[in-house]
């Protein structure tokens, strides 16, 4: 296998190659611990209602929408349940259904669940596009054009199809994704040193679903974001490109952003995927505690990764979220098809690995989910965005 191929499959950033032996490489990993600065990129704080509609209308159309808020307000309404509410209504609870009925799933699944659940179920992977955007790829695939109608009917109309009986909700269950699972991932932003700047947003997808008690607790091709904390360019003198990347969160199924990290069992499965690809363990240094690193690259070379590009990372702390039961097998390389959607110049290249969930770490958090593998329970006390009974108008079937 080339040397190129090496590169791009193995993600390594934060370049530091030498002529060096194993140990050079150790000790670098030992004597490097300054920590590199935080950089966040812009999280939406959805205890604004202006924040919240920005939500809405990026999981709804997949941008900020213009114009008057109440027309926004209106479009958005009228597209999910075909009707806008009553003019006494307040806006600012209208806002708050929507948003409820977009991501909370207290009481039922929410929007972005419902929606991952079926184009899992028909895809075996989900998109990070919007939701229009999906159920029209989806409509198409299935009856060769997209259907009219709202948001809510359609989705409801491919949940008949997706789960096979009369009832369209996405069956749920509780359950809680342990500290350090790993994930592996495929860059979705392409990262350059002479074109990648600090503070660049990186999104990223799921490379492929993540089980674990045959549960599907994150999906293929969940989206993921993280941002560039560290660029240099090639130098002079041989001395090669660095580019430092803080993978900072993933999509579950049920929506939830669960934090992530580079970690040592998300170090040694990027060494692994290296040392497949015929990577010489004297080029690889693991710099830092955050972001993607290690290095074979010939010196002086700026660092090119391409979208596609494939890593790993790991869960940063235990999460409670709502997934589904499948009869998938527990374990990291389930076989899904190929996420191309979002994607250009990706690497095909994969290999096998015996990567064990650690369950033995606290799964305490600050959630009041149910740990228990139990069914969705459509009785669960309301979150704080839920809506009092008079002013959720909306008869939404999930």
């Amino acid at each position: 296998m080339s040397l190129k191929k090496a590169i791009s499959t193995g993600l390594c950033i934060s370049l530091l190659f030498t002529s060096g032996t194993p140990a050079l490489a150790g000790s670098l990993n030992s004597t490097n611990t300054a920590q590199p600065p935080s950089y966040n990129y812009n999280v939406l704080d959805s205890t604004n209602l202006q924040s919240k509609l920005l939500l809405v209308e990026q999981s709804v159309y997949g941008q900020e929408q213009t114009g008057a808020l109440l027309d926004r307000i209106s479009r958005l309404e009228t597209d999910f349940y075909g009707k806008t509410s009553s003019s006494k209504t307040a806006l600012s609870d209208r806002i708050n259904t929507l948003y409820s009925t977009m991501f909370d799933n207290s009481v039922r699944p929410s929007a972005i669940t419902q929606m991952n659940g079926i184009e899992w179920f028909l895809s075996r992977h989900v998109s990070i596009k919007s939701i229009t955007d999906r159920l029209t790829t989806l409509e198409t695939q299935i009856y060769g054009k997209p259907i009219t109608g709202t948001l809510q009917k359609r989705m409801n109309d491919l949940a008949m199809l997706a789960y096979g009986n009369s009832d369209t909700k996405t069956p749920l269950i509780a359950t809680t994704i342990p500290v350090d699972t790993l994930v592996k991932i495929k860059l979705v932003t392409p990262l350059n040193t002479e074109t990648s700047k600090v503070g660049d947003k990186v999104k990223f997808q799921a490379a492929e679903d993540v089980i674990y008690n045959g549960q599907l607790i994150i999906a293929a091709g969940a989206p993921g974001e993280g941002v560039v904390t560290k660029v240099k360019s090639a130098r002079n003198f041989g001395r090669n490109g660095e580019i430092d990347v803080d993978f900072q969160q993933i999509q579950a199924f049920d929506g939830t952003y669960i934090q992530t990290t580079l970690g040592d069992k998300a170090k040694k499965e990027i060494e692994n995927l290296a040392m497949a690809a015929g990577a010489s363990i004297a080029g690889i240094a693991l710099l830092g505690p955050i972001g993607i690193v290690g290095g074979i690259f010939v010196n002086g070379k700026d660092i090119d990764l391409p979208t596609g590009t494939e890593s790993y990372i790991q869960t940063k702390t235990a999460t409670n979220i709502y997934a589904i039961q499948t009869n998938l097998d527990d374990n990291f390389k389930v076989n899904t098809p190929p996420i191309t959607e979002e994607e250009s110049n990706s690497s095909s290249t994969d290999t096998s690995s015996n990567s064990d969930v650690n369950t033995s770490t606290s799964t305490t958090t600050e959630n009041n989910y149910s740990s228990s593998s139990t069914d969705y329970n459509t009785n669960t006390s309301s979150s704080n965005n839920d809506i009092s009974a008079e002013n959720n108008i909306y008869d939404y079937e999930y």
